[in-house]
């Protein structure tokens, strides 16, 4: 199934963007993990729409509706279903697109592989409102992590050509706008809406870090850490790359240059440098875990774009209505720190299953 994730954990996430609900299914996680509902709002909360005049103009609350696995705050062993009901649906802006695909969307493939049977209200399966359950599971995965002193947060590290400042060294979720440079931040909010009053949009990137892992999560080859989150990042609708480290800065470098000295620190063996992200040969080195991850800009433009008329094959002009944000990337950020805590949470009790043989 393709809205599925997971190895040790395994993650089913359902719904169209404006059915009645969208939610998740989350197996396989053990009993006795305590969740902080209220902590999971406030995560739910950095990602829903509606909050500012860089976002959607729909107003969904986010609040995920717990149907089972969890008994109290505490995991009892059982499969965790959660929904979060769709409340600000807007499905007539979308019936003009049945037959006319809207560029950089999936319009068009969905039309042929599904028939023309497709959900086609807010883009359906295909909607970052899926994004919404899926912050649900990562979010409780952050949670779970947490509590074995293991921390994921994430930044906006660019808008367009504005480039954040500054090392990402600690959670700056408690910012409106999450990025280490305030300055920065005040620019990136400019350019975005620049782009809103022009009809237009603006992509970035997202940079995301994980701290306190052990040494020795993930495998060689396609089980590596780097496989494991790239698969779940790309998930989130509108990713277009993703790099580890120094990426492809790395290409730039000389072996001596890229490579990261092994020293000794109180007792610790650890890295000078960390070029290659906190991962080495697909396996967690100890050190941070670095990946960024850029996204493209919304395609759901006010500007007139050229389509063609399914039925008849000729072209058209397409001019867009509904709601929708001139950048997704400010919303994105938790979305980022979602994805990479299933993954290692994952490969976390993949490997703690492993000690256990």
């Amino acid at each position: 199934m393709s809205s599925a994730y997971g190895k040790t954990i395994r993650l089913n996430i359902f719904g169209q963007s404006h059915s009645a609900a969208v939610g998740m299914t989350l197996e396989n996680v053990p009993a006795g993990e305590e969740v902080d509902l209220d902590e999971l709002h406030r995560f739910m909360a950095r990602r829903a729409p509606g909050k500012n005049s860089y976002s959607t103009a729909r107003k969904e609350a986010d609040l995920p509706v717990f149907l089972s696995g969890l008994v109290g705050n505490v995991t009892c062993g059982t499969p965790i279903t959660a929904v979060i009901y769709n409340t600000d649906t807007r499905s007539r802006d979308y019936e003009s697109l049945r037959y006319v695909p809207r560029p950089g969307h999936a319009d068009y493939t969905a039309a042929v592989k599904f028939g023309g049977n497709q959900d086609i209200a807010g883009g359906g399966h295909f909607s970052g409102r899926l994004t919404a359950p899926l912050c649900i599971a990562g979010g409780l995965a952050k949670q779970f992590l947490s509590a074995r002193g293991i921390r994921v947060f994430a930044r906006i590290a660019a808008i367009g050509a504005v480039r954040d400042e500054g090392k990402l060294t600690a959670s700056v979720s408690e910012k409106e706008f999450p990025t280490v440079s305030d300055a920065r931040g005040e620019e990136m909010k400019s350019l975005i809406a620049k782009a809103k009053s022009e009809g237009d949009s603006v992509g970035g990137v997202v940079e995301c870090i994980a701290t306190g892992l052990p040494v020795g999560l993930g495998d060689p080859i396609f089980d590596g850490m780097e496989n494991r989150i790239a698969q779940v990042i790309f998930g989130i609708p509108a990713v277009k790359g993703i790099e580890f480290g120094a990426g492809f800065g790395a290409a730039l470098m000389t072996g001596s240059e890229n490579n990261d000295a092994f020293v000794v620190k109180r007792g610790k063996i650890v890295t000078e440098t960390n070029n290659a992200g906190g991962i080495l040969g697909g396996i967690t080195d100890g050190m941070p875990l670095v990946f960024r991850a850029a996204f493209k800009p919304t395609p759901s433009i006010a500007k007139t774009q050229k389509s063609v008329d399914l039925r008849t094959k000729k072209v058209v002009d397409l001019n867009i209505v509904g709601r929708h944000d001139p950048c997704i990337v400010p919303r994105a950020v938790p979305v980022v720190e979602a994805a990479a805590a299933l993954a290692i949470y994952d490969a976390f009790l993949g490997a703690a299953q492993d000690r256990k043989k």
